[in-house]
C-alpha cells in the first residue's frame, strides 16, 4: 500500500494574480501530486467558503496564509502515514475534521487543494493518467472520447454606456468532426468576431475581465446577431451553435422579485419567455443560471417552457448533491455545471456526478474565471465522459492550456472521438 509521506501547503497566484492555496503531497514511494484551488470572479452564496486573511496590507486582503496554516497544522498531521488507495476516503476525513457545513473553519480552498493533490498522487502511484484514475474510481470504462469545448465570446457587465446583464455569450462547435476542428474553429471565430465588432464600433473592441469581448450592446438579441454574423463570416455556421450564462443572481432584486434585462426590470416569467424566444430564433445548446440561485419554482417553469435549449444550474446546484437532489425532485434542471471547488472536495463532486448520472441529469464541467494551469476539471471532463464543457475565451494561458489538454489527450486515447453533442441539442 502506498502511504502519504508529506503534505506541504503554500500560497501562490491564480490567473488573475490573486492568492490561492497550492498543496503538494508526496508518497513514501516517491510519487507527487499537486492541487490548487481556483476561485470564480463571483462566488455563489451556497459555495464552499474561501478562507482569506482579510489583511488589507497584503494583496488587498486576499492572501491565504490562514488556509495554508490549516493545511500545515491540521490537515497534514491526519494525512501523513495514511494509506492512499482511495483518496475519496481521505477527503471525508478532512470534511469531518472541518466539521462545518460550508468548510469555513479550515477553508474550502484548503480542503479542495488537498483533495486534488490526493487524487493526483493516487493516480501517479497507480500508474494512470488522472482522467483514467477518476473513471476507474467510479467503475467507468476507459475514455473513448473528449468533450466538445465551448468558448466564451462576449461578456456582459457595465462598460461605459453599455449595461449587458447576461454574463456570457458562448459558442459551441457541436457538429465538429474532431477536437482539432472544434478548437481551430473556435479560435478562428474569436478573431473574426473581433473584426466584426471593430467594424460596428469604429474602434477595436474592449476585452472584459473574463477575456471575452465586451458586449457591444445592452440588448442580448443584438449581441447574438453580431455573433451570428461572425459565425457566417468565419465559415462555421454548419457546426456552431450558441449558449448563454445568464448569472441572474447578480441582477436579481429580492425586494421587487425582478431581474434587470435590457434596461428594464422584469419578472421571472417575463425573463423565461424572453429567453424562450431567443432559443427559438438562435440555435441554443444551453442556458445556464437563467434565474436566481434560490428560485426553484422558476427553474422548474423554465425547464417546461424553454423547449429548444437545455437548462443548466450552476449557482442553483453548486456541485452539491443535496441541492441536486432537490432539483431532481422538482424537475428544476436538465443539467448542472460541475465545478468541484464549489463543493470543496473531489469526493463530493464525484458523489454529485454519480447522482446526476443515475437520474439522467447532464454534468458539464467548467473552469473558473480565477483559474489555474493544469486544472483537475479537465481530468474530470475526460474521465467522466462529459459531452461538452466550458473552456472560457480562447485567450490567456490557463484557458489555452485547457484546449491543449484536449488536443494532447485525444492523441493518447486510441481512436479518440469527439463527444456527440449533436444528439443532445433540442433545436
Amino acid at each position: 500500500m502506498t502511504k502519504i509521506a508529506s503534505v506541504v501547503g503554500r500560497q501562490l497566484l491564480d490567473c488573475k494574480a490573486r492568492p490561492l492555496v497550492e498543496v503538494e503531497i508526496r508518497t513514501d514511494t516517491g510519487y507527487v501530486g499537486r492541487g490548487a484551488a481556483p476561485t470564480g470572479s463571483t462566488v455563489g452564496v451556497h459555495e464552499a467558503f474561501v478562507l482569506r486573511d482579510g489583511d488589507r496590507s497584503e494583496y488587498n486582503g486576499l492572501s491565504v496564509h490562514r488556509a495554508v496554516a490549516a493545511v500545515t497544522d491540521e490537515i497534514a498531521p491526519i494525512l501523513i502515514g495514511a494509506e492512499l488507495d482511495d483518496p475519496r476516503s481521505l477527503d471525508r476525513v478532512m470534511i469531518e475534521l472541518d466539521g462545518t457545513a460550508d468548510k469555513h473553519r479550515l477553508g474550502g480552498n484548503a480542503i479542495y487543494s488537498t483533495s486534488v493533490a490526493l487524487l493526483r498522487a493516487a493516480a501517479a502511484a497507480a500508474g494512470l493518467p488522472t482522467y483514467s484514475f477518476v473513471g476507474a474510481l467510479l467503475g467507468l470504462p476507459p475514455p473513448a472520447a473528449v468533450p466538445v469545448p465551448s468558448f466564451n465570446m462576449v461578456n456582459g457587465g457595465h462598460y461605459q454606456n453599455v449595461l449587458q446583464t447576461i454574463n456570457e455569450f458562448l459558442v459551441v462547435p457541436y457538429r465538429a468532426d474532431s477536437i482539432a476542428q472544434a478548437v481551430e474553429k473556435g479560435v478562428r471565430l474569436f478573431g473574426v468576431l473581433g473584426e466584426v465588432l471593430e467594424e460596428r464600433l469604429g474602434r477595436p473592441p474592449l476585452i472584459a475581465p473574463s477575456y471575452g469581448y465586451v458586449a457591444p450592446s445592452g440588448d442580448p438579441r443584438v449581441v447574438l446577431e453580431v455573433l451570428s454574423e461572425a459565425v457566417e463570416r468565419a465559415g462555421c455556421a454548419d457546426i456552431m451553435a450558441f449558449a448563454l450564462d445568464c448569472a441572474s443572481s447578480a441582477v436579481y432584486d429580492s425586494t421587487t422579485q425582478t431581474y434587470a434585462l435590457n434596461g428594464e426590470r422584469v419578472t421571472a416569467d417575463a425573463l423565461i419567455d424572453y429567453v424562450r424566444e431567443l432559443a427559438h430564433d438562435f440555435p441554443m445548446v444551453f442556458v445556464e443560471d437563467l434565474l436566481d440561485a434560490d428560485d426553484w419554482d422558476g427553474f422548474a417553469k423554465a425547464v417546461q417552457t424553454v423547449d429548444r435549449s437545455l437548462i443548466l444550474g450552476d449557482d442553483l446546484i453548486v456541485t452539491n448533491r443535496a441541492r441536486l437532489e432537490r432539483a431532481v425532485m422538482t424537475s428544476a434542471v436538465d443539467g448542472l455545471v460541475l465545478k468541484p471547488n464549489q463543493v470543496g472536495s473531489v469526493a463530493e463532486a464525484l458523489d454529485c456526478y454519480e447522482y446526476a448520472s443515475q437520474h439522467g441529469i447532464l454534468a458539464i464541467p467548467s473552469g473558473r474565471s480565477g483559474g489555474v494551469i493544469d486544472d483537475v476539471v479537465m481530468d474530470l471532463a475526460v474521465g467522466l465522459g462529459a459531452p461538452f464543457q466550458k473552456n472560457g475565451a480562447p485567450r490567456s494561458g490557463e484557458r489555452i492550456e485547457k484546449l491543449n489538454f484536449l488536443l494532447r489527450t485525444a492523441e493518447r486515447i486510441p481512436d479518440c472521438a469527439l463527444a456527440d453533442v449533436a444528439a443532445l441539442v433540442r433545436f
